[in-house]
Formats: C-alpha cells, sequence, structure tokens
C-alpha cells in the first residue's frame, strides 16, 4: 500500500487548502449562522474540486475533505460528493450519468443522503417505495438537506432512490450539535429512481463512513493546531502552557490518535480505489474517527481553559464538528459490533 498522494491528489489538496484557508474565516463561518456558505461553495465548484473527485477517487476525496474539516467550513462538500458524484458514477446507469454527473460537477445540483444518522443499516428504515417508484415516508434527521436539490434515500429494504426536492418533498430545519444545515425529510408520493442494486447500498455507506472519517480527521487536526498555539502563548506562572509535561502528554495523544484516524481512512480509500474489499477497513475507521475523534476534540477544548468554554471561540467549532461526527452513521459502540459481526460473517463463509 502507498498513500503517496499523486501529482493531482496533492494540486488538489493544495487547492481546496489554499479556497478553505481565504474563504472559511471564522468570521465568514460566524455570519453564516447554522446554515451554509454559498460564496465558499461557488468558488470550489468553479475550481473545479467537485468534479475532479472522479478522478482522484475517495482517497482524492479524503485529503480535501481533510482541509474543509481543518477550517469546519460550512458547504455541502463532503455530501453532494459521496451520496451524489461517486454514488451515480459507481452504481448509476449510463443514462443517469450522462444526465446527472454534469450538474453535480459544476455545484448546480446538491446532494445528501438521507442515510440512519445513527445505528448504521441496523436502523429502522421508515420510507417504502411503491413499484411505481414513489416515495412515502420520514427521515427525522437529513444533514444538509436545506442546500439539496436532490436527497439519495435508503428505502426500507436497502435500496438506494435518487428523489428531487419537490413540492413532494417536505423539509422542515433542524439543528444539530454542528451547523450542517439539517432538515427533517418528508416524502409523501415523491418521485424517484432506483439507482444501483441491492449491495449499492452497502457500497456507498462505506464511501460515507470512509470520506466522513478524512473529515474528521481534518476537524482533530484543526482542533490540535488550535490548541497547540494557545497554550504556546498562554503562561501560568511566568512560564507557557505548553511547557508542562502533562499538557505535552495530551497534546501527543491528540496526535496519535489524529494519525489512526487518518491512517485508517487513508487505506479505506485506497482498497475502494484499488477495487479491493474495504467494508472492514471503513468500519475501522468510522469506529476511530468516533472514539479517538471524540477525544481530540475534548482535549481542544480543555487545553484551552476557560477560553475553550466560550461557544464563540474557533475552537468549540471544532468541538461541536467532532461530536457531530462522533455519532454520524452510526457511533463507537454500534460500528465496533457491525464490524465483529461481519469479521464473523466472513470467517463463516465457505
Amino acid at each position: 500500500m502507498d498513500f503517496t498522494p499523486t501529482e493531482e491528489q496533492a494540486a488538489a489538496r493544495d487547492l481546496a487548502a489554499r479556497i478553505f484557508g481565504d474563504l472559511a474565516t471564522p468570521e465568514r463561518l460566524t455570519a453564516a449562522g447554522t446554515g451554509s456558505d454559498p460564496e465558499l461553495w461557488k468558488a470550489l465548484c468553479a475550481a473545479g474540486l467537485v468534479g475532479a473527485v472522479e478522478e482522484l477517487g475517495l482517497l482524492g476525496l479524503v485529503l480535501l475533505l481533510e482541509e474543509q474539516g481543518r477550517t469546519t467550513a460550512q458547504v455541502p462538500f463532503a455530501s453532494t460528493c459521496v451520496y451524489g458524484l461517486l454514488a451515480v458514477a459507481a452504481h448509476g446507469s449510463p443514462e443517469q450519468r450522462e444526465r446527472l454527473l454534469p450538474g453535480i460537477r459544476d455545484g448546480s445540483v446538491v446532494v445528501c443522503g438521507a442515510f440512519p444518522a445513527q445505528g448504521g443499516v441496523r436502523a429502522v428504515r421508515a420510507v417504502r417505495a411503491s413499484a411505481q417508484g414513489e416515495l412515502t415516508g420520514t427521515v427525522p434527521v437529513v444533514p444538509w438537506l436545506r442546500d439539496a436539490t436532490h436527497v439519495l434515500v435508503a428505502d426500507e429494504h436497502g435500496e438506494l432512490w435518487l428523489t428531487p426536492v419537490t413540492d413532494a418533498t417536505r423539509v422542515e430545519p433542524v439543528e444539530l450539535t454542528a451547523p450542517w444545515s439539517a432538515g427533517r425529510l418528508t416524502l409523501d408520493g415523491a418521485t424517484a429512481e432506483r439507482l444501483g442494486a441491492t449491495e449499492a447500498h452497502a457500497d456507498v455507506l462505506a464511501t460515507a463512513r470512509t470520506a466522513f472519517a478524512g473529515l474528521q480527521a481534518g476537524v482533530c487536526a484543526g482542533s490540535l493546531a488550535r490548541a497547540v498555539g494557545h497554550v504556546n502563548t498562554r503562561e501560568q506562572f511566568g512560564r507557557p502552557l505548553a511547557t508542562r509535561q502533562a499538557v505535552q502528554l495530551r497534546a501527543a495523544d491528540a496526535y496519535m490518535d489524529i494519525e489512526a484516524i487518518r491512517v485508517t481512512a487513508y487505506e479505506a480509500a485506497w482498497r475502494r480505489d484499488a477495487e479491493l474489499p474495504y467494508s472492514t477497513h471503513a468500519l475501522t475507521a468510522a469506529w476511530w474517527a468516533s472514539e479517538a475523534g471524540r477525544r481530540v476534540v475534548d482535549m481542544g477544548q480543555h487545553l484551552h481553559g476557560g477560553a475553550g468554554a466560550d461557544l464563540d471561540h474557533p475552537v468549540h467549532r471544532h468541538f461541536l464538528w467532532g461530536r457531530q461526527l462522533d455519532a454520524y452513521l452510526g457511533c463507537g459502540a454500534e460500528v465496533l459490533q457491525e464490524l465483529g459481526e461481519l469479521i464473523v460473517s466472513e470467517e463463516a463463509q465457505p
């Protein structure tokens, strides 16, 4: 395995870092509130970063999402790439790819995923599909739904359906821990088109877990960077906090946790790009993103002392994102149970 980025992946990562660094400033994030930043979204699409994911692969997307996570940029980048671009490219028919991908690439089509927010594939799926492809049901929480033009829905049988946001799809705003433009989705005979075979659900879910683990690695790296900057400048009893062994150990533990999230996400993404089995690797990355991610963002707030309790402090945004990602698509205990069951089922196969 070689996780060294290609020239194209490195160039895209550096471009994303510049765009996020220039536009996802604390002032702009504060102004956006719990919504997304349309100007930042336009800049990303104009730079061709959404469309580039087709060629960069899942590993390339993970690299880009790390840069988004470092700044907690409020755009539906991960959602559109995972549930839109990669899902359609991998499981759409030739006609669907020709019709849908151009709009996704240029940002005019924004896709979100009505996947279980917790419990992974065990969660009860309340959406039912008729023989005519009409969807009925409610999904209580869908991240980035308020930005979406299309929703990728998993029905009660685990089949995927892509439906446009129309009068037959009612969207009610929902506030999450992180400002992800979420909503409650109610489908009342919404017209949808099936995307791929039944096994497409497992692949898209594994892709999503890998991608959001990469996002968590960036969120945690941003939190650690802010904490290191704080303890290097904050003095107590005439000495910087960074000179104290307890502080150094907390930061070192956080660094190792981030590396564990990163390398497991890289491995899962690399295996998908190489067309190798990667379901267990995606679950491993998701477990690290949940368990280690929570530890790191807690540490980031703790090392800021009283400033970390300020809801308006930039480090608090990393805390909110890390906590949201901890539970998204299954918390650590749920993912670990699913991983164990998957390993057992694979070993039982002849």
